[in-house]
């Protein structure tokens, strides 16, 4: 195919050159102290045939669209993320109608550690592209660690606690101790040495003097020393020796890790203290006298590998020089042959994928569907070509490896070793994807968390390198003006990839920083994937979960996985000068709670409560689409019909659930209210039954009070002002049925009697006890008496006047002992209330 026949389909002429200064552009879109380099305008990404505004900031490569100024996201990339980019000049095909020369086509080639290979077309004569180019040498590969964009940002709201707190916490969950808590005067104290009766955690290595990719605290055997595990230290390269990362409670077996033993040239060199500590890790089976359990050796290289390292000093054990093992080889490759698996897996996406980075979709560039017209022989080579990547081998080759040695542990309750060279690559992948396979704790998102600090990070997995990011070791210099051709060889691919045109500094160029990048980290997240899709009901987090903590790891914005080891990053202080990538992924959780894509909608704790052992048939690895095809294939990238079905349903009931939760509350507040009005009315129904009572009490009563005063001659009446008038019918001694009309008459012994047909009318007035007892009787005796004159004069004689100031002064008597007289007494008993 003729190399500039792909470009012909843009018009670069078409697009006007625009100027405007960087403090114009509104710049909603960045991030806290992100800062803007570079930018160029009338940039076309060619991947999508978009124009837009490219920028260059601090932290990423940042793609605008021109007419909605939104975020391209193919086109912004974080400077981290970018494996190599190069300058790429493609001549334009001149017509025979064409009288004047046309200039070549500028373009910028960015490729991505994230499966994207992205094109970038500036305008013909301006220094646009130059000035993206300077920018991206400047700020792509930073040569001092303390330059990138985590440290200028800070912690922000996302701070990191100490990581030594939670590996000290992970170990006391192995030794069966979560009861005890690490704390910072613990570690300064030296008091985190507890142990069982198998195990103990050591401080040998606190100021890492033994080992400097070893963490500050180890488990090793209770019954080694700590100048034995000196001793083996340097029998192990890189002293690193034989330690225990994982332990069952239950059994007593257990998985460890170290390096390569120097056995020499010869393979005859032995140490005793390294065998007889490897001999610890087999202790005896629960239940028998006697019978220790089988050590398996795992030398995670080909045995052919193992054999050449011996020209190095380096090579693998003997099992006759440790008792009841047995050497076992997994094959797998080094860490340069996963880094070109994944380079021509990027190429082989990028040229048969619905879109590339040339603009044209693959059967546009076979001229032909290439998958459905029948072109067999294309698709054959298309087939042949994925295979060649050796990816899915890879995957594959880990994935049984790692189920391998889980099979040991958990049916056999067998230890297992696990080593490679220098054991952080190939060594950390098995023994984490082990450990998976058999703690439940570590499907969860805490678990998950603490497994990648404890296997990755604590024990010194080299990040910066292989990432290709500075480290406190090295300046980070690298030469970033690379061929596409350069790890790759001559693969075929993309028009441009064999282009005539000249290309500016295509030469290729590598160091040893660049010969130690490989993607051995997303190679490990990849297995996860797959073990995630085998069993989707035993992870507590989902495969979008995977994908944006893989980015986060790939783009260098937060300070956990900096530096190779954890004595370097305590030199630079990441834990508190950069943010937490794990409280910026819960903070994303929080906000959507439950829903948030990042939870596995199948996850069933009770389902997979032990250990995973997948069958052989079952590790058959398939293209990640979440994370490899997201770029060049993004309608298969998105999930599958059933879990984007399981999803919008799990929204709707999360809806719904939600209503019925607001509901519930409405119906409980009113309930409370109704309630609330029911004891108030029923408490009023007592107060006014307590009234009826009290009235009905206060009726008898004043019944009882008027018979009593009736039954003296007086008739009682009660006033609407509360007066009360007693009217006297009758004298004392008289029966109360007589009226009292009587008058004076003198009898036949000269006294004074009462003339009964004479009428006695007396009113009353109720006055205070006080009142009546400050009354002189003639006081009353004038009050009462009815022959008083109107000159005050009384006409009674003595005598008859004063014999009746004496019934009166009875008649208050026995108003007085009445007053005293309870209406309950037994005066009151003949009559019937």
């Amino acid at each position: 195919m003729d190399a500039a026949g792909s470009w012909d389909a843009f018009e670069w002429t078409k697009i006007e050159p625009i100027s405007r200064p960087v403090s114009h552009v509104k710049c909603d879109f960045l991030l806290k102290a992100e800062e803007i380099i570079v930018q160029g305008y009338g940039v076309v990404l060619v991947n999508t045939d978009e124009a837009g505004t490219l920028f260059v900031t601090n932290f990423r490569l940042l793609f605008l669209s021109e007419g909605t100024r939104n975020i391209i996201p193919l086109g912004t990339i974080p400077l981290a993320t970018i494996e190599k980019f190069s300058k790429i000049a493609v001549k334009t095909q001149q017509t025979p109608r064409q009288s004047e020369k046309l200039p070549s086509q500028r373009l910028l080639q960015v490729i991505g550690k994230d499966m994207r290979i992205i094109v970038f077309g500036f305008r013909p004569r301006t220094r646009q592209r130059r000035d993206v180019f300077d920018a991206l040498v400047r700020c792509a590969k930073p040569a001092g660690l303390w330059e990138l964009y985590a440290f200028v940002s800070g912690p922000s709201r996302f701070r990191n606690s100490n990581p030594k707190l939670r590996l000290l916490n992970e170990y006391f969950r192995l030794l069966g101790n979560q009861s005890n808590q690490a704390s910072t005067r613990m570690i300064e104290d030296g008091y985190f040495t507890l142990s069982n009766e198998l195990w103990r955690v050591t401080d040998v290595n606190m100021n890492y003097t033994m080992c400097q990719s070893y963490p500050f605290a180890l488990i090793v055997p209770k019954r080694i020393s700590d100048e034995e595990v000196l001793q083996a230290s340097s029998f192990r390269a890189r002293s690193r020796l034989p330690v225990i990362t994982w332990c069952d409670q239950g059994t007593g077996a257990v998985l460890a890790r170290s390096s390569q033993p120097l056995v020499g040239l010869m393979m005859n060199m032995r140490s005793n203290t390294d065998e007889k500590l490897v001999a610890a890790l087999c202790s005896q089976l629960a239940g028998t006298k006697g019978t220790r359990r089988k050590l398996y050796i795992a030398d995670a290289r080909p045995r052919k590998n193992a054999l050449a390292n011996g020209a190095m000093g380096g090579g693998s054990e003997s099992s006759s020089n440790y008792l009841l093992s047995e050497i076992v080889f997994f094959g797998i490759d080094n860490i340069h042959a996963m880094r070109d698996s994944l380079s021509r897996l990027r190429e082989y996406l990028d040229t048969h994928g619905a879109t590339s980075s040339d603009g044209m979709s693959s059967f546009l560039r076979h001229g032909g569907w290439t998958w459905g017209g029948g072109n067999l022989s294309s698709m054959s080579a298309s087939v042949s070509t994925l295979g060649d990547s050796g990816w899915l081998i890879h995957i594959q080759s880990l994935l049984a490896g790692s189920a391998w040695i889980a099979a040991r542990v958990a049916i056999e309750a067998a230890s297992v070793l696990v080593h490679c060279s220098d054991g952080w690559d190939r060594t950390t992948q098995l023994v984490s994807l082990a450990s998976l396979l058999l703690d439940p704790y570590y499907r969860t998102f805490s678990g998950f968390q603490a497994l990648v600090e404890k296997d990755w990070l604590a024990f010194g997995h080299p990040f910066s390198d292989r990432i290709g990011m500075p480290s406190v070791s090295g300046s980070g210099s690298i030469p970033f003006e690379l061929s596409r051709q350069s790890s790759t060889g001559s693969y075929p691919s993309s028009p441009m990839r064999y282009s005539t045109g000249p290309a500016a500094n295509q030469s290729p160029a590598s160091s040893h920083g660049q010969n130690n990048y490989s993607p051995i980290f997303l190679q490990w997240v990849d297995c996860v994937s797959q073990l995630l899709r085998m069993y989707p009901f035993a992870f507590e987090f989902s495969s979008a979960f995977l994908v944006d903590f893989l980015d986060c790891v790939l783009s260098y914005r937060f300070g956990n996985f900096f530096c190779n080891s954890e004595k370097e990053r305590q030199q630079c202080n990441t834990s508190e000068d950069c943010g937490c990538i794990w409280a910026y992924l819960a903070d994303l959780r929080n906000s959507e709670g439950k829903s948030h894509v990042h939870y596995n909608l199948f996850y069933d704790p009770k389902r997979h409560g032990g250990p995973l052992l997948p069958p052989a048939a079952a590790l058959a690895p398939t293209i990640w689409p979440q994370f490899h095809l997201r770029w060049a294939c993004p309608s298969e990238a998105q999930a599958g019909e059933l879990e984007a079905q399981c999803r919008n349903m799990s929204l709707k009931f999360s809806e719904l659930q939600k209503a019925k939760e607001a509901a519930e509350r409405k119906a409980k507040e009113v309930s409370a209210l109704v309630n609330s009005l029911t004891a108030d009315l029923q408490r009023e129904k007592q107060l006014n039954k307590s009234s009826v009572n009290l009235a009905e009490k206060a009726t008898r009563e004043s019944s009882a009070l008027k018979r009593a005063v009736q039954s003296m001659g007086c008739k009682v009446s009660f006033s609407s002002t509360g007066d009360c008038t007693v009217d006297i019918e009758s004298s004392p001694y008289s029966s109360p049925q007589k009226s009292m009309h009587s008058s004076l008459r003198r009898d036949s012994n000269g006294l004074y009697g009462h003339d009964e047909r004479s009428d006695l009318s007396v009113s009353i007035t109720m006055v205070t006890d006080d009142d009546v007892s400050s009354a002189s009787p003639s006081h009353i005796c004038e009050s009462l008496c009815p022959m008083r004159a109107r000159d005050s004069v009384c006409r009674w004689p003595d005598a008859g006047c004063a014999h009746f100031g004496s019934q009166i002064a009875g008649l208050r008597a026995n108003f007085d002992a009445f007053d005293q007289l309870s209406i309950y007494d037994r005066y009151f008993e003949s009559e019937k209330l």
